[in-house]
C-alpha cells in the first residue's frame, strides 16, 4: 500500500486533502497534526515514518500567523524550517517521496511581472524568511522525488481567511475599507488539494524542484472582497484604501503574483480562474 502522512491535517489544505482522500482508495492516508505528530522533533518524525511505512509526505503544517510571527520568532522557525529539515532528512533516509507547500512571500514583492520560480528571493517579513530558510534547507538535504510548492493568498471552506472574515464582517457592516495596493492571486486550497493528489505518480526527479501553484488571474484584496460580495449579493459597500492607511506588524509584499508556467507545462494541468474557484467555494459554504 502506497502510505501518505499528510502533517498539518487540520489546516486549510490538510482539511481539503482529508475531504478528497476518500476519491484515493489506492492510498492510505495518516492524517496528522501537533496533537498527533510533533514534526520539530526529529526522532518522532523518524519513528512514525518508519512505524507507518510511510512512502509519501505531504506537508500542509505552517506557522501562517504572518504578524504574531514577528514577535513569535521561535516557534515560527520551528514549525516553517526546523520541521522541514526534519521532514527532509527522513524522506532522504527511507526514500520518501516528499511534497513541500510554501508561499510568494518569499519575494520582496518588487515585481511588475509575475515571479518565475528561480528569480531571487528577498522576504521582507519573519514568515517569510523561516519559509525561505525551509526551502533552501530541504534543497540542500534533497531527498528524491520531492517538489516544493509555493501558493499564495489561500482560502477555503475550513480554517480562517479572508473570504470567511468579509462574509463574517459584512453581517454587521454597511461598509469595509480593504487594501487595495497590493496584488495578488488567490487560491482556493481545494484546488491545490485536488492538484497535488493528482500530480503524485507524476513526480520523479533526482533534485528537488520548485514550483508555483495558485489560481490564474489578478486581483488586490479590494477586488477580492467586492466579488465575495458580488457573488453573494451582499449589501455591503467596499472602500479601497491604500497599504499605509492599514498598519500591520508585518510587512507585506504589494505584489506577490507567481509565474505558473513550469507547473502547468511540468504536469499538463489547467488551473481553474480564481472567480470560477470562488464561486465554488462560496456554493460551499
Amino acid at each position: 500500500m502506497n502510505n501518505i502522512l499528510v502533517t498539518g491535517a487540520s489546516g486549510q489544505l490538510g482539511s481539503e486533502i482529508q475531504h478528497l482522500s476518500k476519491d484515493y482508495s489506492q492510498y492510505a492516508f495518516f492524517f496528522t497534526d501537533v496533537n498527533d505528530l510533533d514534526i520539530t522533533n526529529l526522532e518522532k518524525v523518524r519513528e512514525f515514518c518508519s512505524t507507518n511505512q510511510i512512502k509519501t509526505i505531504i506537508n500542509c503544517a505552517a506557522y501562517t500567523a504572518v504578524d504574531k510571527a514577528e514577535e513569535q520568532t521561535g516557534i515560527c522557525d520551528a514549525v516553517n524550517h526546523i520541521a522541514t529539515i526534519n521532514l527532509s532528512t527522513v524522506a532522504k533516509e527511507l526514500n520518501i517521496k516528499f511534497i513541500h507547500t510554501s508561499t510568494d512571500y518569499v519575494f520582496n514583492g518588487k515585481n511588475h511581472v509575475p515571479f518565475k520560480e528561480d528569480d531571487i528571493t528577498d522576504p521582507i517579513n519573519v514568515y517569510g524568511k523561516t519559509k525561505l530558510l525551509g526551502e533552501q534547507a530541504m534543497i540542500e538535504i534533497n531527498p528524491k522525488h520531492s517538489i516544493i510548492i509555493r501558493t499564495s493568498w489561500v482560502y477555503s471552506t475550513y480554517g480562517n481567511n479572508f473570504v470567511k472574515t468579509m462574509l463574517k464582517l459584512a453581517e454587521t457592516r454597511e461598509q469595509l475599507t480593504i487594501i487595495a495596493d497590493q496584488v495578488g492571486s488567490p487560491t482556493y486550497a481545494y484546488d491545490l488539494a485536488k492538484t497535488i493528489l493528482e500530480i503524485l505518480p507524476k513526480i520523479n526527479n533526482d533534485q528537488v524542484e520548485v514550483y508555483h501553484y495558485s489560481n490564474e488571474g489578478i486581483c488586490s484584496w479590494y477586488d477580492f472582497a467586492f466579488e465575495i460580495f458580488h457573488q453573494t449579493n451582499t449589501n455591503c459597500k467596499v472602500l479601497p484604501i491604500e497599504t499605509k492607511d492599514y498598519p500591520t506588524a508585518a510587512e507585506r509584499p504589494p505584489y506577490s503574483v507567481m509565474n505558473k508556467s513550469k507547473f502547468k507545462n511540468s504536469f499538463d494541468t489547467e488551473i481553474p480562474h480564481w472567480k470560477t474557484s470562488l464561486s465554488n467555494c462560496l456554493k460551499k459554504l
